[in-house]
């Protein structure tokens, strides 16, 4: 049976940065909580933008490998506007995130660049 993992992040913590540097292998099922800026990458565009907080995290999912992470997130300002793209770098905690983990074994999933997309995809290794 699969475990689940929660972990809290605080005030000023990169979201992107703090599930990376635990260069764990797994899930991240469901997130929350809240950001005082957000760099998110739309669809099909080469970087990310800026988005001024505070933010509110509505939904954060994606995979998490020793070779990086691929996340994804929705926010909603405070007009209430979503925005929804990749994680990069630069999602500031505001007040807390409260993250739900799926570890998986060690080397279950690494990435590996797929000249088909052009991007460095998820491998997934049976046991």
């Amino acid at each position: 049976m699969m475990g689940f993992e929660a972990l809290r992040l605080h005030p000023g913590d990169d979201l992107r940065g703090a599930l990376e540097a635990a260069a764990r292998t797994a899930f991240v099922v469901a997130g929350l909580g809240s950001l005082s800026a957000a760099q998110l990458r739309f669809a099909g565009e080469p970087g990310p933008a800026a988005l001024a907080g505070p933010l509110e995290i509505l939904t954060l999912s994606g995979s998490l490998t020793p070779d990086g992470a691929h996340l994804h997130a929705s926010v909603a300002d405070a007009a209430g506007r979503v925005y929804g793209g990749h994680v990069c770098a630069g999602c500031l905690v505001r007040t807390t995130a409260e993250l739900l983990i799926a570890p998986l074994p060690p080397g279950a999933l690494a990435r590996a660049w797929d000249p088909a997309t052009g991007h460095a995809e998820l491998v997934v290794r049976r046991a």
